[in-house]
């Protein structure tokens, strides 16, 4: 009894000691996250879908140029046609630098986004830490008939790691030597806040791919093992990863996934049936949860070809749709797997089965490190991810869409004790950036969030963007449109966007110290 008695009066001279001081490298940080883009998707789905590059050791000229097949007036670019018009057919100026004139736009789904050029400006404007999702999609790879890479997922993940760390190193020769830029790669929260208060861009590999470790699966029959995904995971954290997506798109031999819906759903059924042998399969929804609704529609004919002889698309019964393939025991063992790690679970593109199968286990184990970067998971999961200390962004929308967005998820915050949002702009994800907003009127020039930078209308090369007319064209008019939206929700949003790249730090932390 004595020996409790104590142990209860050292524990309460323990907590009347002042708290110790934080070092300079664990002082809060303020500033903004993107836990969602693909710098390097260039070099993905064959290295011929995405032109321009985020960097050339030759220089702009040579980064930021069209696809051959583009030229000379974009007719037969089909898809960058179809998906921004819905159609096979149009027309564009293939002339990227000096001029611009039809590309990068919000709406042009195969041009380059994020130039290391525009990624700076939205680093001067308050972006402290950028996920940097390496992707991957064998079967859009081979549905496209251009190619110079394989499509092989795995060395897809590799090239774009290596061109990443190239393209950091690149960033230092142009700012004095290496370790001199601004761009720096970060492998822990510690390494990402010494970063940050040095006044750079920490950036955070990910992965968002659709056969992990070659993991798909065919009529139900998996393709890969445990020991396979454990040497997968031992290798990519190796490499430098810290977060992955645990299935993308396709139904794999993890889990299920959460419907795309109209002609872009049509477009990734196809490819569920060529990845796995079925099309999407659905059951009725049990619960409030449900995926996203498949809707009818037809493939381009450039696409339809791939279907069998006498094979369709199936058509389904009225919403709501749920998938019926879940968490499978081999994703168990990969989430597990991760958690063993410290890495971050994306639940982002899991059907709701999945999601909530993952979400229990994370809650079994106390578990934090678990995000939803892109709003690509069911709404009614956010509580859950926020009483376990992991963090919500949300897909980079219009500025009434977000504002909206982040309206919606503040109380749950609130309530959590959970302050920080960020954006998940999926930069050449193959996905629109924010269209101009009618009636914006973004007032130039504007000042930073922290008032330490002045910007005018962004320019590069004979072209200059105005974000009221242009919305955000590239990456580096992230700025204007976070000024836009602090005119719809005023200075309340932009603090609270402010505290974003702490919120990402304090789940990866989290993660980092649970005793597993």
């Amino acid at each position: 009894m004595i020996s409790r008695i104590l142990a209860v009066l050292v524990a309460i001279a323990l907590l009347a000691l002042p708290a110790p001081a934080l070092s300079r490298s664990e002082q809060p940080v303020s500033g903004f996250i993107d836990a969602h883009s693909h710098l390097m998707s260039y070099e993905a789905f064959g290295g011929k879908l995405l032109c321009g590059k985020p960097f050339d050791p030759g220089g702009i000229a040579r980064a930021l140029v069209d696809c051959l097949d583009h030229f000379p007036n974009g007719e037969a670019a089909w898809f960058e046609n179809f998906t921004r018009t819905g159609q096979p057919t149009g027309t564009h100026d293939p002339v990227g630098w000096p001029t611009f004139r039809s590309w990068p736009a919000h709406d042009s789904l195969t041009h380059q986004q994020a130039y290391y050029t525009w990624i700076e400006r939205a680093w001067r404007g308050g972006l402290r830490i950028m996920v940097n999702d390496l992707v991957a999609n064998r079967q859009l790879c081979e549905i496209y008939p251009l190619k110079t890479n394989p499509c092989d997922e795995m060395g897809s993940i590799r090239l774009e790691a290596r061109r990443t760390f190239e393209m950091q190193d690149y960033i230092d020769q142009q700012s004095g030597g290496p370790g001199q830029g601004w761009f720096r790669v970060v492998k822990s929260p510690a390494e990402a806040r010494s970063v940050i208060a040095s006044g750079k861009l920490a950036v955070v590999l990910g992965i968002e791919t659709s056969e992990p470790f070659g993991c798909r699966q065919t009529l139900g029959i998996p393709h890969c093992t445990k020991a396979q995904i454990d040497r997968g995971l031992d290798e990519m954290y190796e490499l430098g990863v810290r977060s992955m997506f645990v299935c993308h798109k396709y139904d794999n031999a993890l889990c299920g996934v959460r419907f795309d819906s109209g002609t872009q759903g049509a477009i990734v059924n196809l490819g569920n049936f060529l990845s796995s042998g079925r099309f999407w399969q659905t059951e009725a929804c049990t619960g409030p949860q449900r995926d996203n609704t498949i809707s009818p529609a037809v493939l381009p004919p450039e696409l339809a070809r791939w279907l069998p002889p006498g094979v369709s698309l199936p058509v389904y019964p009225p919403g709501p749709h749920c998938n019926r393939r879940g968490l499978t025991s081999l994703g168990e063992h990969m989430v597990k797997g991760m958690m063993s790690r410290g890495m971050l679970i994306e639940v982002d593109h899991m059907s709701v089965k999945a999601a909530d199968r993952t979400l229990t286990l994370l809650e079994q184990a106390g578990y934090a490190g678990v995000i939803s970067s892109h709003s690509w998971t069911d709404a009614l999961n956010y509580q859950r991810i926020y009483r376990l200390g992991g963090m919500v962004t949300s897909y980079g929308h219009g500025a009434e869409g977000f504002a909206n967005a982040w309206r919606e998820t503040k109380p749950l915050r609130d309530a959590a004790g959970r302050p920080g949002f960020g954006y998940g702009l999926d930069a050449n994800g193959l996905g629109k950036l924010p269209a101009p907003r009618a009636g914006s009127a973004v007032a130039y020039p504007f000042h930073s969030h922290d008032g330490s930078v002045s910007f005018d209308r962004h320019s590069t090369g004979q072209r200059t963007w105005d974000y009221n007319v242009d919305g955000v064209a590239n990456y580096g008019l992230v700025p204007d449109w976070i000024e836009d939206i602090r005119s719809l929700a005023g200075d309340a949003f932009v603090r609270d966007m402010a505290q974003g790249a702490e919120a990402y730090l304090r789940t990866w932390e989290t993660a980092e110290t649970v005793e597993r």
